[in-house]
């Protein structure tokens, strides 16, 4: 890429003032703008050219970032990233001089990749790795029950990728190759997907185990029987013993979520009997609990 003086284009010097930036631009926009030049290519040209040095110059950010890296001002981020890891190689080495400010960046990344630091094309064009992208996938938990394939579209194209039974909340994967396009000839970046699992279900999960309360009636509770409760992939019956108490806590084994990457693998689902106790009672009711209690 040849270099562009931003600063020539506007007729300014480097130290130019934001306010001499704007009221430059202002004046060669309106001097070459295609409605008072109709017709007329290089006038169309000096305007395309003047918009671009603007949106650079304007904007804080992308002037010092031009200010310091010239025509390669739009790889700043990569250039650090790359300086920093080359300062960690040399203090590991325990030789050199770490990267300066003013030094050229041709001959620096020259010095990192060899002759894999330039591309095929002209031998001049650095190579770059793509940006790397973050994307965040929302899901219920009824949806991570089970392993599926989902289709997600990236920067128009489409990934169809595999979710795994297990995930959790917050956990990230990456899908190598699906980030940003490398630049002259470098690698993709990466792409990194963030699971963000919401709960809507009367479950409450850690990690693979499940935990759920289940309302008992009082006689149930003094006298034992089955009681059918839900689980995640169906109802099932369970005895409750008798005499049970409020708030007593039964495991049922392999009941609970799938254990991310274990096939067939599964934790546990923990039930809290919650006893409730009867309203309403009637005047009958009412004479043999009092019975009951004088028996106590």
């Amino acid at each position: 890429m040849d270099y562009i003086d931003y600063y020539k284009i506007l007729g300014l010097s480097k130290n130019a003032t934001e306010k001499e930036i704007k009221n430059a631009y202002r004046k060669l926009a309106r001097k070459y703008h295609p409605d008072l030049n109709p017709n007329d290519k290089e006038a169309e040209r000096k305007f395309k050219e003047v918009n671009e040095a603007n949106e650079v110059l304007s904007d804080a950010e992308n002037r010092k970032k031009y200010d310091q890296y010239g025509k390669d001002w739009k790889h700043a981020e990569q250039f650090e990233k790359a300086k920093q890891q080359h300062r960690q190689q040399r203090s590991y080495q325990g030789s050199g001089q770490p990267f300066g400010e003013g030094a050229d960046y041709s001959d620096f990344f020259e010095s990192m990749f060899g002759g894999a630091g330039r591309s095929r094309q002209g031998g001049q064009g650095i190579r770059f790795r793509g940006q790397d992208y973050h994307a965040e996938l929302h899901l219920d938990l009824n949806e991570v029950y089970v392993t599926h394939k989902r289709t997600l579209t990236v920067n128009g194209n489409n990934i169809r990728i595999t979710i795994p039974a297990g995930v959790t909340n917050g956990q990230e994967i990456k899908i190598r190759g699906h980030g940003g396009p490398g630049i002259n000839g470098g690698p993709n970046g990466d792409l990194y997907i963030k699971f963000i699992i919401n709960n809507h279900t009367t479950f409450k999960r850690d990690k693979q185990d499940l935990y759920t309360t289940v309302d008992l009636d009082l006689y149930t509770a003094l006298l034992g029987g089955d009681v059918t409760i839900d689980t995640f992939d169906g109802k099932v019956k369970i005895k409750v013993k008798p005499e049970t108490q409020n708030n007593t806590k039964v495991k049922l084994k392999g009941k609970g979520f799938p254990v991310y990457k274990k096939e067939g693998v599964y934790g546990d689902l923990y039930v809290t009997y919650n006893i409730k106790l009867p309203t309403s009672l009637t005047e009958k009711e009412k004479e043999l609990f009092a019975e009951l209690a004088k028996l106590r």
